[in-house]
């Protein structure tokens, strides 16, 4: 009789325990429920953003800006989008802000911004057999370049004199093409960061040689609408700002690049 009670209490202890730990569940969930929404559109651009085997965003700016946006009281829903149409869907409202590696440079007074968080340089990569070693070597060259980016602006504009005249000038709508045109002999060199370069060679098992000379360096930031008044953009800046100082940007960083100590080198940039 006596051993039916003790095992009588043990099963209701482990109901107990159980049930607390429901409870518990449920009420965690509910306060994810409740948290408002940032909706963060990016395009797929590993290692800052891209799905992994299971067909969750992942990548350095998912991971940073998760743990920013917690730390200011919202859950974050990454959401891919139609690149060239970015400026559209921030200022509609489709997507709150912009966070997919994208340059500040030349774009100050498009958005308003949160950063510079990281900085990265833009560079040219040509195939390993190449005759071309310097940016004036790309000369009468093909280059093909992601469209809107960074990279098509310095070669269209051309404003740097050391960017020479091309043959022809690719924009493409997706990353990937312009590795595989590179690949096929299509193009003599592609342009674009340096991070994406060296994540697609290390993803599909390819090697390019980059020029030692960038075409520019550039921080990345997260871009909100211009007229963009909540606060949200101010004070997801200073959140980024913290991150860098304790430790955190450094440990995500670290996740998925080499050397992560000098991408948070942003002091020199002056927005």
């Amino acid at each position: 009789m006596k051993g039916r009670r003790i095992i009588a209490g043990m099963l209701l202890v482990g109901i107990l325990i159980t049930s607390l730990i429901g409870c518990s569940e449920s009420v965690h969930q509910k306060k994810e429920k409740n948290k408002p929404t940032i909706t963060l559109g990016s395009d797929s651009y590993p290692p800052y953003n891209y799905l992994n085997e299971d067909g969750i965003p992942t990548g350095i700016d998912v991971d940073l800006a998760t743990e920013a946006f917690e730390r200011m009281g919202y859950q974050v829903e990454v959401v891919q989008i139609n690149w060239e149409k970015k400026k559209e869907l921030v200022e509609s409202g489709e997507i709150d802000c912009i966070m997919g590696c994208f340059s500040m440079e030349g774009r100050l007074d498009e958005y308003r911004w949160a950063g510079p968080y990281i900085s990265s340089r833009q560079v040219v990569a040509v195939n390993e057999n190449s005759d071309i070693y310097e940016l004036k070597d790309l000369e009468g060259k093909n280059v093909a370049v992601q469209s809107t980016t960074k990279p098509e602006g310095i070669f269209l504009k051309r404003t740097d004199e050391r960017i020479p005249k091309l043959s022809n000038l690719i924009s493409l709508g997706h990353r990937e093409l312009i590795y595989t045109f590179l690949g096929k002999g299509y193009v003599d060199a592609v342009a674009a960061h340096e991070e994406s370069i060296v994540q697609y060679m290390k993803d599909y098992d390819t090697n390019f040689r980059i020029l030692e000379e960038p075409l520019m360096t550039v921080g990345i930031g997260v871009a909100f609408a211009k007229n963009d008044d909540r606060g949200i953009c101010e004070e997801l800046d200073q959140i980024l700002e913290e991150m860098r100082q304790d430790g955190t940007s450094l440990k995500i960083i670290g996740k998925y690049l080499d050397d992560p100590e000098k991408y948070l080198e942003v002091d020199g940039f002056e927005y």
